[in-house]
């Protein structure tokens, strides 16, 4: 019979057929299997990498630390709720004694009837795995909590360890939180059950619920108000860490008169009011009504208005107003005392400074090398001139922002800026194989010296070329990890990669990887798990890998570091070091706390910004809030191997020590670090810029001082950028003028809130040894008048002579003027300012120095060609009246001795016996040589070769006295100038 259709006739649709349901069965099974396989990758490859770089440790201890917390919070929050869901339904009441209302609910409960244990599983399981998951997530809190390590200092209110606040308090407020969600859930599956069931209704007359009901949600109640009891007790303590806004700190953490006086005790109180009304909520299954529960329930509601809100408030109004700088200046203190200790500055020392607008010579004669060392090359403006001038082919460039570092020993140790010539893919014609088999590495470090520039106003290198060859001997100078590093690459096997181009022959070099970093791709599980990883197909059957390939990935330092490390924050400028034949990178890690009683919080993101941000990368952090911080780690990253490594560094940082309990054998000890790398480690730029930030107002120790706020500094805007932000710190060779000898330094300046000239100059001493760390201040007194970075670079600007020659400069606007760093130093007891100007031609790549900007006091104002005609100018009057002197030595006895001319046949050493032996005949012959080279360079003004003058006549002193065996070595004596000179004094 012909098949019927048409508008009047349907066609009957049966059950799929058995191909379909196997395929689409199929299907499902294939996509569940590619999503686990996917959540696999993400697994296994991570293990692999933290078991390539040997931080295995780290991996488990987190992964096992997060299961726990996930199983044990998870089946602790799925059995309380099951087992109040399971209790409501076990109380409900008969449906003889159902009403009306609850009888209207039977198709409900009919449905759910022959799924009710499945039901209360399921929504059991839903809960618990929510709950889990946000516990896992404390994972940091659990390991501070069970590896608690002691401050040794109590705060000023409770007298309780800070590490109670740091590490103790935080667990408590978690599982408190994770008690009243309970506790909240519970309730109200319980409440629904119970209304479902029969146990609740909302209409009608009589009892509103059942014994049963009322009796579970009563005692659910009291364990509520019973937690909030617990609540108002852990209050009474966070108190000390509760932040607020105050004299205008807006991270302003402790108690207040009104905290200690209104709402601590309101805090006690409520405390035994809360433990009353839940005594009386579990009285109400007993008592069989609700009127005492709830009127408890009143009165505590009433007296956290009363006591907790309304009397405060009138304790601030009548108490607190009419006299606060009386009330708050002990709280004040207590703040000043407990910030200064949280950042590191409480041993800040700041002395009055009052600068002169002249100097003469024996004023400028100590800060010889202070003069010497200034740095012209600015490491954020040169690194376009690197880039072209040893760049050598296009696939390789340097960071934006450079690096400035110590090179050396004795009198050959400089400041030097120095860049990586890293990978950048940017300039290869992209492809898979290229992206990630031929070009895979950079070659070589580019070092110039600071303080110096060639006469076309180039940087005078020291290591260049390509291979670079230089004042750096041999190294390993393949570049596999580094800061513009981002994309995988699979190296080994027989891959043959692009190691450099020959400048003679022009031809690419090849080279494969020998390096143990990366992780072995011979297994196809792994190969797979990449792939996805990567979303790259190829990387399962590509020919191109071969047996004994691996893949490098994290490639950049900081990214390295802070996956091993994942307890601590990274500075935001790692810095490149060359090293016993290895390119290391040097990190510095910082541990921080929110839970330093009474220390006033900052945020890191914004206290480490300033105008050279975009440049240099990643904040420290957005938005950390914290209220302590330590340069705990120095961290460092091989450039060939990717090796990475952790060194304690503050040894008595106690976060650092609870931490290093947590992952014990991923800290080596300080005593680790290779003698080789110290040199070259140096003070963190971003814990410089928070401990500037705090001391813009925490420089005034005085509460009374403090409550008046009439002292406030800030960081000046960098008048060289067109930012608007802050100038950014800057690492510079400096004599303070309460030190002997000048040191590798980190420095900025502070004008007055609201006013341009100066209030103060900041350094911190960036070398290691005694007195690193060692933050000085020089205040400003109130009638110096000194001009602020800001003035200074008006004062340039509205010269007249320097007006029209930066018009010359500029060429009609053909080229563009660029400023340097703006470098504020204390020389000759006054404040000399300098600032290189770089120009940039038409049609230029790069911009090269081409002038000095200079000006010592109010009127003193230079703008020359060289760092020393600038120099000469603005110390005009400063020549010397006598030849300088040599430093001093003790003779016999203790008595200063002036020099004593070495003989040619050996003479007598003073004070002892014998003839000197050649090593000391030529310890003494340096120094003469020494010293008379800087005769000539002061008379001339040539500074720099003042300063080498007197690092080689310092040489070969500690020469003399080592080759004397220990004793006083005895000084090569100048001679006269000429008839009548002067003899040198000591």
């Amino acid at each position: 019979m012909p098949e019927r259709s048409g508008p009047g006739f349907r066609r009957r649709v049966g059950p799929p057929s058995r191909r379909a349901r196997v395929a689409l069965l199929t299907l499902g099974v294939l996509a569940v299997l590619f999503l686990l396989f996917v959540m696999f990758a993400g697994f296994w490859t991570d293990w692999l990498w933290f078991r390539s770089v040997r931080y295995s440790s780290v991996f488990t201890t987190e992964l096992w630390t997060k299961i726990g917390l996930f199983a044990v919070f998870g089946l602790l929050m799925a059995v309380i709720v099951g087992f109040n869901v399971w209790l409501a339904h076990r109380l409900r009441p008969p449906l003889s004694a159902m009403s009306v209302e609850q009888q209207s609910l039977d198709r409900y409960r009919a449905g759910l009837a022959p799924f009710k244990r499945w039901a209360l599983i399921g929504v059991s399981l839903v809960i618990g795995l929510v709950a889990g998951a946000a516990a896992s997530g404390q994972w940091r809190t659990w390991l501070m909590w069970t590896n608690a390590t002691s401050f040794g200092e109590k705060d000023a209110q409770f007298g309780m360890d800070v590490s109670f606040y740091a590490f103790d308090l935080p667990f408590y407020e978690f599982v408190l939180g994770f008690a009243f969600s309970a506790v909240i859930v519970s309730l109200l599956t319980s409440a629904l059950v119970h209304y479902l069931y029969g146990g609740l209704r909302l209409q009608g007359p009589g009892r509103r619920a059942s014994a049963g009901a009322q009796g579970h949600l009563a005692v659910l109640l009291g364990v509520f108000v019973l937690l909030k009891a617990v609540a108002y007790w852990l209050d009474r303590y966070a108190l000390a860490v509760k932040t607020g806004s105050y004299k205008g700190v807006s991270g302003w953490t402790g108690l207040r008169f009104v905290d200690a006086n209104a709402f601590l005790p309101a805090k006690t109180i409520l405390f035994f009011v809360a433990i009353i009304c839940a005594v009386l909520f579990f009285l109400t299954p007993i008592r069989r009504t609700w009127a005492p529960a709830l009127i408890g329930l009143g009165l505590m509601v009433l007296s956290a208005v009363l006591i907790g809100g309304l009397y405060p408030a009138i304790v601030q109004q009548f108490q607190v107003k009419p006299n606060e700088q009386a009330k708050e200046t002990p709280y004040i203190q207590k703040n000043i005392d407990a910030t200064r200790q949280a950042y590191g500055i409480a041993d800040a020392q700041t002395t009055q400074y009052s600068p002169q607008g002249s100097t003469n010579a024996d004023a400028l004669k100590p800060d010889a090398q202070t003069i010497a060392d200034i740095r012209l090359l600015d490491p954020n403006i040169v690194s376009p001139t690197f880039q072209s001038l040893e760049q050598q082919r296009n696939y390789y460039a340097f960071p934006s922002t450079l690096d400035v570092d110590r090179y050396g020993t004795g009198t050959g140790k400089q400041d030097t800026v120095i860049g990586l010539r890293e990978l950048d893919l940017n300039g290869v014609q992209r492809n898979w194989i290229n992206d990630h088999f031929k070009y895979t590495h950079g070659y070589g470090a580019v070092v110039a010296k600071g303080n110096q520039v060639d006469d076309r106003g180039q940087p005078v290198f020291t290591e260049s070329g390509l291979p670079a060859t230089g004042t750096l001997g041999d190294y390993q100078q393949r570049i596999y990890y580094g800061e513009k590093t981002t994309t995988y690459s699979i190296v080994g096997g027989s891959n043959k990669e692009i190691d450099y181009t020959d400048s003679k022959t022009g031809q690419n070099a090849e080279y494969t990887y020998s390096g143990d970093s990366g992780v072995s791709l011979d297994n196809p599980i792994t190969r797979a798990a990449y792939a996805v990883r990567f979303t790259e197909p190829q990387i399962l059957y590509a020919g191109a890998i071969t047996d004994g390939a691996k893949v490098i990935y994290n490639r950049t330092p900081k990214e390295r570091v802070e996956k091993v490390a994942p307890w601590l924050s990274i500075d935001a400028d790692p810095y490149p070091v060359v090293q016993d034949g290895r390119v290391v990178w040097v990190l510095d890690g910082y541990t921080t706390s929110d839970g330093y009683p009474f220390s006033s919080k900052t945020t890191l993101g914004t206290a480490t910004k300033d105008s050279l941000t975009n440049q240099r990368g990643e904040l420290l952090a957005v938005a950390n809030q914290v209220n302590y911080i330590r340069n705990s780690v120095k961290a460092t990253v091989d450039a060939y191997t990717g090796e990475v490594k952790l060194y304690q560094w503050d040894e008595k940082d106690p976060v650092l020590k609870t931490w290093m309990k947590a992952f014990p054998g991923t800290v080596e000890p300080k005593a680790d670090i290779p003698q080789s790398l110290l040199p070259h480690l140096r003070y963190p730029q971003d814990m410089f810029k928070v401990q500037r930030d705090l001391l813009g107002q925490y420089h005034v120790t005085d509460a009374n001082s403090f409550f008046n706020g009439s002292d406030i500094w800030q960081v000046p805007v960098d008048p060289t950028s067109d930012t608007k932000q802050v100038q950014p710190p800057y690492y510079v060779t400096v004599r303070m003028p309460d030190t002997k000898a000048a040191s590798f330094s980190l420095t900025s300046t502070f004008v007055p809130n609201q006013r341009p000239n100066l209030a103060a100059f900041m350094a911190v001493d960036a070398d290691p040894g005694d007195d690193y760390g060692k933050i000085r201040i020089l205040k400003m007194t109130g009638d110096s008048g000194a001009p602020g970075p800001g003035l200074v670079q008006s004062k340039f600007n509205s010269r007249q002579e320097v007006a029209s020659q930066i018009t010359l400069l500029k060429s009609g606007g053909d080229s563009e003027l660029e400023y340097g760093n703006l470098l504020t130093l204390p020389v000759g007891n006054g404040l000399l300012n300098v600032e290189p100007v770089y120009v940039r031609g038409r049609g230029a790549k790069y911009p090269t120095l081409q002038k000095v900007l200079a000006v010592y006091g109010d009127d003193n104002v230079a703008f020359e060609n060289t760092l020393e005609d600038a120099l000469k100018k603005v110390f005009a009057g400063a020549a010397p009246a006598t030849t300088p002197t040599a430093p001093s030595t003790t003779g016999v006895g203790g008595t200063p001795t002036s020099p004593a001319t070495p003989s040619p046949t050996g003479p007598a050493i003073p004070g002892a016996g014998g003839t000197i032996s050649p090593e000391l005949q030529k310890a003494l012959a340096d120094a003469e040589k020494a010293y008379s080279d800087g005769q000539t360079a002061f008379k001339n003004g040539d500074w720099a070769a003042y300063g080498n003058a007197q690092k080689a006549l310092g040489d070969a002193l500690k020469a003399a006295e080592a080759a004397r065996g220990g004793g006083p070595a005895p000084t090569p004596a100048a001679t006269p100038t000429g008839s009548g000179s002067p003899s040198p004094t000591p």
